[in-house]
């Protein structure tokens, strides 16, 4: 038991994914060609620690706010084959292919900060401190990955 949990933690959590087949073959009556098929993935997010970052702030006490969750996965390779339709009698133009190879994605959510209202102590006030204007800020949402998808013609094997 203790194995299967050392194994399972071993795994990247990244790489998981739930694979997905879509089921088209009922189109095959209405569609004058063979059913195109999609087998593609479900990218299962994996959330990280919740980030703080304080800019260039020179204040005693840090800011509040809601801080920035990152979540990573890894978007699934997605194939689509579309069989073409024998225009010419005889004729075989082969299968329209649209590939994305899997590649990682990496999101953070959105972030709201609220500036402390009380400043550093002051010597010239007997160590009383500033009252300050709250400084507000809302961080927006980030992306950041890549696709590189490539749509092709696979000719027909004689």
């Amino acid at each position: 038991m203790t194995a299967l949990a050392s194994a399972a933690m071993a795994a990247p959590a990244s790489a998981a994914e739930a694979p997905v087949v879509v089921p088209l073959q009922g189109l095959e009556p209405v569609i004058p060609m063979d059913a195109p098929t999609v087998a593609t993935g479900v990218p299962l997010p994996v959330p990280g620690a919740p980030t703080v970052f304080h800019e260039g702030r020179s204040q005693a006490l840090p800011d509040i706010g809601l801080p920035r969750v990152p979540v990573s996965t890894t978007l699934p390779r997605t194939v689509l084959a579309a069989p073409l339709p024998e225009v010419i009698e005889g004729s075989q133009l082969g299968t329209a292919l649209f590939t994305a190879p899997g590649s990682p994605l990496k999101t953070a959510t959105p972030a709201a900060r609220v500036g402390n209202p009380v400043g550093l102590p002051r010597g010239d006030r007997f160590g009383l401190p500033d009252l300050t204007t709250p400084d507000a800020g809302v961080l927006t949402p980030a992306v950041n990955g890549a696709l590189d998808p490539q749509l092709g013609l696979v000719q027909p094997t004689a």
